[in-house]
This record gives C-alpha cells, sequence and structure tokens, in this order.
C-alpha cells in the first residue's frame, strides 16, 4: 500500500494514514487502502482493536483538493450510490466486529473528522484540532455526520460546528464529548495501543463485538424491542464458552483467556 502504513503488534492493529506532504488527505486509492487495512486487521486473530492515527500534522485534512474538484464537476455527481451498502465513506467502521479507535494527531477536517467520528473512540493529542468544513465548500452535513455528531454532542452543538466550520482545539473537543481522552502527543499512539491491550486482558472479543452492534443497533430503536433484543442475545451468551471461561478465571483469581475472533 502507497498511502497507507499497517502493522499489527499483538492485540494492536495499528494503520498509520501516510501523506504527510497533502496532511493525509483522502484520494480514491487511500480509501480503498484504509478499507483493505481495516478488513486485514478484522480477519487476524491476532488484532483485538484498531488504532488509526496519521503522520505529520495531520489526522487527515479529508478529500485530497484534486480529487474533489473531479468529484463535483463529472457528470454523474448528482447521482446517489448504489443501495447495496451503507452508504458514506468509513460507514463500515459501524459494522466492524472489532474496536476502532481513532488516534487524532493533527487536523482532522471534513472526511478526515467523518473517519474520527465513524470510529468507536477517540483519543486526541493535545496538538490536534477538529473542524466539519462541509458548507465552506457548498455541501452538507455528509456521510453520517448529521445522525452521529446530535448524538455525541447535542443538537445545538453539532449543528454550531456544522454550520459555521469553526475550527476547535482537542481541550473543546473533550469539553464537549466528541472526544473520550486528551494526551501529550508524544503519547497519544501508547495511550491508544495500551487501551486495546487492557481491553484484551480483560473483555472477551466476541462480547466487545455483540455490545459494539447492540449499541450502534439500539441508537435507532424503541425501548421495547432493544431490551428484548438484549434478553434474546445475553442468554446466548451465558452459555458460551467465554462465559464459562470468565466465571472459571474468578474463581480461580486468574486473567480469562477468551477466544480470539478472526
Amino acid at each position: 500500500m502507497a498511502d497507507v502504513e499497517l502493522t499489527i503488534d499483538d492485540p494492536v492493529g495499528l494503520i498509520r494514514l501516510n501523506r504527510p506532504e497533502k496532511l493525509n488527505a483522502f484520494t480514491y486509492d487511500t480509501l480503498r487502502e484504509i478499507r483493505a487495512a481495516v478488513d486485514s486487521c478484522v480477519a487476524d486473530r491476532r488484532v483485538v482493536g484498531i488504532v488509526l492515527t496519521g503522520t505529520g500534522r495531520g489526522f487527515s485534512a479529508g478529500l485530497d483538493s484534486a480529487t474533489l474538484a473531479e468529484v463535483t464537476s463529472r457528470p454523474s455527481a448528482g447521482e446517489t450510490p448504489s443501495p447495496e451498502e451503507l452508504p458514506g465513506i468509513f460507514s463500515y467502521f459501524l459494522e466492524s466486529p472489532k474496536p476502532i479507535i481513532s488516534a487524532v494527531n493533527g487536523v482532522a477536517a471534513g472526511g478526515g473528522l467523518i473517519m474520527a467520528i465513524m470510529s468507536d473512540l477517540r483519543i486526541a493529542a493535545d496538538t490536534a484540532s477538529f473542524t466539519t468544513v462541509f458548507l465552506k465548500r457548498g455541501l452538507i452535513a455528509e456521510h453520517g455526520s448529521s445522525w452521529l455528531l446530535p448524538r455525541m454532542v447535542g443538537v445545538g452543538r453539532a449543528l454550531d460546528l456544522l454550520w459555521m466550520s469553526d475550527r476547535i482545539s482537542a481541550a473543546e473537543a473533550l469539553l464537549m464529548g466528541l472526544v473520550q481522552r486528551v494526551v501529550p502527543a508524544d503519547e497519544l499512539i501508547k495511550t491508544a495501543g495500551d487501551y486495546v491491550r487492557r481491553l484484551a486482558e480483560t473483555s472477551a472479543p466476541a462480547a466487545i463485538a455483540e455490545t459494539k452492534r447492540l449499541v450502534y443497533a439500539h441508537l435507532g430503536t424503541g425501548y421495547v424491542d432493544a431490551l428484548r433484543d438484549v434478553d434474546r442475545v445475553q442468554w446466548k451468551f451465558v452459555a458460551a464458552p467465554d462465559a464459562r471461561e470468565g466465571a472459571q478465571a474468578l474463581i480461580e483469581k486468574r486473567a480469562p483467556k477468551f477466544t480470539r475472533l478472526g
């Protein structure tokens, strides 16, 4: 891969965007390579969680300017995509069975912000910043941001971020709930990796995946259907080997050894 580096250090799959001279802006090749790297991590039993980050000053500045110009000028620019797959770049993150953590090292703008908010968690360097930027380009809240942002920060803050496209700091993002943690820049990758390592030591990968599915599915579900869904799944997991291992580990006062996903 030319634009993306993938390093697997059990239990962490580290995906690093590597176009620093373009602030890690996306081309079509970049988007394909990110997906290939995520798919590779999902298939690899060594990987419990995936960390996404950028090289240099940027996490990602979004779509490369030349690619954006090409997209907006093509004859098919107004056509809707095929309904075969969930619309939006990085929407497949939501359906990945493994946790995806964005380690935001610098500016996250436009599509770069989408990559961050489609991730399950966001850990930001104290030098990071965030901006939606879409409306400044004559575009709307794209790629699911109109659904995700209000759930993260509330309706008023989401509209303010989308309408004004102001750049906010990592500290401001933490205050409004856009990121879960802010750390010194030189501790960013270690902090994100340590989170995955803790998960690998304490939590069953199958239960992590199912809990992620339940949380996203229930964002748009009434409480009656949600509780029935949870009840159905929980009894399935009670009877599974991981539950027996968890109980035995508690009795024996040792760390559990859960089955990895691949």
